[in-house]
């Protein structure tokens, strides 16, 4: 019975130490404080505004615009892009959509969220919203899951009457994440995040450096090395509970032991 005693403590010791593991669904942090918030947008994929989680990017365009920023996203997080679009008083109905894709520039589906909606006649604003699925730290190469690197998002309005093109408007982009945990994680890795210019070589390198071109945007801790998951904590959980399950079913099988010894015709 001592043993089964050590076991769970040691059991009482490894759920303690799973807890913080369990709280991997809460809201990434924001980013740092030193960042700043891009002021205007982009109008491609080579020119999209660089942003950081947990801040909002705002910027002013004229009607039938598009509009580029990008924003990093790791291993295990599911991503949520909102937008809101200030419109003139005036103004016909106009549809807006918001697009998402990863550093592949493969167009992202939304698990739920309106990327898509109608602002009738006279409506002020109108706001956009687009979950993600959880971003994968390796995929098929014939998948289209989402991969850690720099994620882009492009608005724009779909159809437009020609009294309305070039109206002054004002969008707010923000992209915020939830860490999703060991629930996501898979088997494999990819070597480099999908990040621009991660391909490219700067002079430093072909003189024998790693000095690459990178993009400026990566998560706050850096990008995950996708080898540690909360299943790490999990399966040694679960590896004392099938030890302790064995040793109590000994414990309770195994009787008292030898019967005792009756001497013949006693």
């Amino acid at each position: 019975m001592r043993a089964i005693r050590v076991l769970s403590a040691a059991l009482l010791t490894l759920g303690l130490a799973a807890a913080p593991a369990a709280a991997d669904s809460s809201p990434s942090p924001s980013a740092s404080a030193d960042g700043k918030a891009p002021t205007q947008a982009g109008t491609s994929f080579r020119t999209a505004a660089e942003m950081d989680q947990g801040r909002t990017a705002t910027a002013s365009a004229s009607t039938g615009d598009y509009l580029y920023w990008s924003f990093p996203a790791d291993t295990g997080q599911r991503p949520t892009v909102r937008a809101t679009v200030k419109l003139p008083d005036a103004h016909a109905a106009q549809t807006w959509q918001l697009d998402v894709y990863d550093g592949l520039r493969r167009h992202q589906s939304c698990q739920y969220g309106a990327a898509t909606r109608t602002a009738e006649q006279g409506t002020a604003t109108v706001e956009l919203a687009c979950v993600l699925r959880t971003v994968r730290a390796w995929s098929e190469p014939w998948a289209n899951d989402p991969l850690p690197g720099t994620y882009y998002v492009r608005l724009t309005v779909l159809n437009l009457g020609s009294a309305d093109l070039g109206l002054p408007v004002r969008a707010e982009v923000r992209a915020d994440s939830r860490n999703i945990g060991g629930a996501a994680a898979v088997d494999g890795s990819l070597g480099k995040p999908l990040v621009p210019g991660i391909a490219v070589e700067s002079p430093a390198e072909k003189d024998g450096s790693k000095s690459a071109v990178l993009s400026a945007i990566e998560p706050d801790d850096g990008w995950s090395s996708h080898w540690w998951s909360s299943r790490w904590v999990w399966t040694a959980v679960g590896g004392a509970l099938a030890a302790l399950a064995g040793i109590g079913g000994y414990a309770l099988t195994r009787g008292r032991g030898r019967p005792a010894y009756v001497p013949p015709g006693a």
